[in-house]
């Protein structure tokens, strides 16, 4: 084996061959052959990338893997580790994008060679796009900073020889996807695989960050972010900018400067242009004298050790000190340090930043003098942590030219209002990040803003009402001398009420009589009385055997990916236990991905679905209004022969207590449910259908009683709503 090959784990294994992992394990028990571990630990070994790969090709066992698949798996295997795999092979994406001719000309002669080649090529291009190594103290990002060192240190050729096999491959993969979609499948793959070590802003919430930074008509021209983590925020800035970027983690500075330089559409943009800095923003900021239209920047939360005792008399607190624990208020004061008169800074705050007693009279200050434009509270989902709703706060720099505006705009997204006459049956469940709408999210908040702004601007005498900005529970514009109490409270929520939940007296009134309605519906659909008889002794047969036999057919969902074509509603695991529409998105194919998108499973009319987990019984029959909709995760579907088995007959038997019991298994957190071993009895076809609807009626009286609860408690909250806030009177 060559030394410093690059290792993989019986996960990758799996993936490389197209199996499991228990078939993995089999054939290190069966094969006497089979490579032995060079790392790792004895629970989970790691083996020799190319002993395997030869292996599975003498087996006849290695399946056709996507090159993309390939090139992962040997930066995930690299013996100096992931991270410093993806800097050197942005290196060389950079060079492959920007030098084509250089890279053909380097790779042309032996990996040994290659390495040294490489090394000077790459110090070369690195020193064009970022700058010297070492910067003095009038450094090139045009800030006039001290010395600094650049984010993306020159690789030697001993460090780049153990990656020239990858480097090789990742070059191959660009050639087909582009060197930008390369570096971002590889990005995102690691990101995916560590969740825990990265703090990720989702592209969504990027691109309403950078859309509220900009400002009125006209782009933001220079845009900083001090807390640049993986660089998502100034990816998301339209149009030619100039970007500056700092963070303490040198391996996240890299990366991010790596992936901004592969970002840009022109290889030979000016260096200045770009400029990404490693340090600790706040103790030593690596931009002193720079300002810039706009400053995007999702800080860290909650750090005590932020540099309160060392930075007491920083000039950048212009609006006060900020106590040990309000770390966030620090950032807010050096957005508005680097921002020019009239420039726009977004932050992503926690909401208790809104509301802690300890960061009241600096909160106060900055509407006094007309710095803090906006508040917009963030449905819970949107970014980590992902349990609690987040704030995002828009600030405007004050200057002799800027007229501080009296007035604050309050926008809540946190919990999105649904119309009161839409059918229940259609409103989808809320909460959750696979489930976020952007688009929803991006239009409320923009709907709110954009006139504000613009009103500020031009017509500061113009009513809020009018300009547009004032929708019940959703935006409000304040007046600042109405926040300006003891506790200078400023979430959303505190001053921007839920509309009544019955929509008004008259929406009450329509609510009441769909009620009285639903109500007569279940009293004609309460089952009949039962006869007692004994048990059924019928022979049973199982959904296995029935598939066996051609019966049926079984499918698991959430294997697909959207296609970017016409989107495709998908069947959730919620959907299925609370009778609802179909309400969840496909998830779009990763970055690089090669090939045709995955196709979904897509229900037709009388397939049976039932929930994989959690050991409750539920059967749902796809109805014409839902069919088309895509299989989600966690579910299984079956699709019954309508010659031989009767779909209602066949959920209504799958939803019996004891075929439930019988036919689900107990791992340490959950409880599955093995479908093919759900019993059904061996009925003709006739006697099926009788039974079948039977259970039609217990499905309609079901739902039924569903829609009552759901009315009922619309009803009663409406009256409490109606009666407090004056709507609806007592007689």
């Amino acid at each position: 084996m060559p030394e410093n090959s690059t290792e993989v784990t019986a996960a990758g294994i799996a993936r490389l061959a197209g199996v499991g992992r228990a078939a993995v394990s089999n054939w290190r028990r069966r094969h006497a052959d089979f490579p032995k571990p060079v790392g790792g630990t004895e629970t989970s070994p790691s083996f020799a990338l190319p002993e395997v790969e030869q292996w599975l090709r003498d087996q006849g066992k290695l399946a056709e893997v996507p090159l993309r698949e390939r090139v992962w798996q040997q930066l995930a295997g690299h013996p100096a580790g992931a991270v410093p795999a993806l800097v050197h092979t942005g290196c060389a994406l950079l060079l492959v994008r920007d030098r084509p001719t250089a890279w053909l000309e380097i790779t042309a002669v032996s990996d040994a060679r290659m390495a040294k080649v490489l090394h000077l090529a790459l110090n070369s291009l690195l020193t064009a796009r970022f700058g010297p190594a070492t910067g003095g103290a009038e450094g090139s990002d045009g800030g006039g900073g001290t010395g600094y060192e650049r984010a993306v240190h020159t690789p030697t050729a001993d460090e780049l020889l153990p990656s020239v096999p990858l480097l090789r491959a990742a070059a191959e993969l660009a050639a087909g996807t582009g060197a930008r979609q390369a570096f971002e499948f590889l990005l995102g793959r690691q990101f995916a695989a560590n969740p825990r070590q990265f703090t990720l802003t989702p592209p969504g919430l990027a691109e309403l960050m950078a859309a509220l930074g900009r400002t009125g008509d006209r782009p933001a021209r220079t845009v900083l972010d001090p807390a640049t983590g993986t660089g998502a925020l100034l990816c998301a800035v339209s149009g030619p900018a100039a970007l500056y970027a700092q963070d303490a983690d040198p391996d996240l500075a890299a990366l991010s400067a790596l992936r901004l330089a592969l970002h840009s559409d022109t290889a030979d943009r000016n260096p200045t242009a770009l400029a990404v800095r490693t340090g600790d923003t706040l103790r030593a900021d690596a931009f002193p004298q720079l300002t810039v239209d706009a400053v995007l920047c999702h800080p860290p939360f909650n750090e005590r050790n932020w540099g309160h005792d060392e930075l007491a008399y920083d000039p950048r607190w212009e609006y006060g000190l900020p106590a040990r624990t309000e770390s966030e208020l620090a950032w807010v004061q050096h957005a508005l340090a680097h921002l020019r008169e009239g420039g726009t800074a977004v932050l992503l705050m926690p909401p208790a930043a809104a509301s802690r007693r300890s960061g009241r009279r600096i909160r106060a200050d900055l509407l006094r003098r007309g710095a803090l434009r906006a508040v917009v509270a963030l449905p819970a989902g949107a970014a980590p942590p992902y349990g609690i709703p987040l704030h995002l706060w828009v600030l405007r720099k004050p200057g002799a030219g800027v007229r501080p505006s009296p007035e604050l705009l309050l926008v809540d997204t946190a919990e999105p209002a649904e119309p009161p006459t839409a059918p229940v049956s259609s409103v989808p469940a809320s909460g959750g990040r696979d489930r976020l709408d952007w688009q929803a999210v991006r239009s409320a908040v923009l709907d709110a803003w954009e006139p504000f702004d613009g009103r500020t601007r031009s017509e500061p005498d113009v009513p809020a009402e009018a300009a547009g900005q004032h929708r019940p529970g959703v935006s409000r514009v304040v007046p600042v001398i109405e926040l300006l109490d003891d506790d200078v409270d400023l979430a959303p929520a505190r001053h921007l009420p839920s509309p009544a939940a019955g929509g008004g007296p008259g929406e009450l009134t329509r609510v009441r009589d769909r009620l009285t309605e639903t109500l007569r519906l279940t009293a004609t659909l309460t089952p009949p009385p039962a006869d007692v008889s004994g048990p059924a002794h019928w022979p049973l047969t199982t959904v296995g055997e029935l598939a066996r036999a051609g019966a049926l057919h079984l499918r698991t969902g959430g294997s697909g990916t959207g296609s970017g074509a016409a989107p495709v509603p998908v069947l959730t695991e919620h959907d299925v236990l609370g009778s609802t529409a179909p309400s969840g998105t496909l998830p779009t194919a990763p970055a690089g991905s090669e090939g045709p998108p995955e196709e979904p499973v897509l229900v037709e009319p009388g397939d049976v679905v039932v929930p994989v987990l959690g050991g409750g019984s539920v059967a749902r029959v796809i109805d014409e209004a839902t069919a088309g909709a895509a299989l989600g995760r966690n579910l299984q579907l079956l699709r019954p022969d309508p010659a031989a088995v009767d779909p209602w007959f066949l959920a209504g038997f799958l939803r019996g207590t004891a075929n439930n019991r019988q036919a689900s298994s107990y791992a340490s957190t959950a409880t599955r449910l093995e479908a093919r071993r759900l019993q059904v009895p061996r009925l003709p076809l006739a006697e099926q259908q009788r039974y079948g609807e039977r259970f039609r009626a217990l499905a309609a009286f079901e739902d039924a009683l569903r829609l009552t609860g759901r009315l009922g408690g619309q009803l009663v909250q409406g009256m409490y709503d109606g009666l407090t806030d004056g709507t609806v009177t007592p007689e």
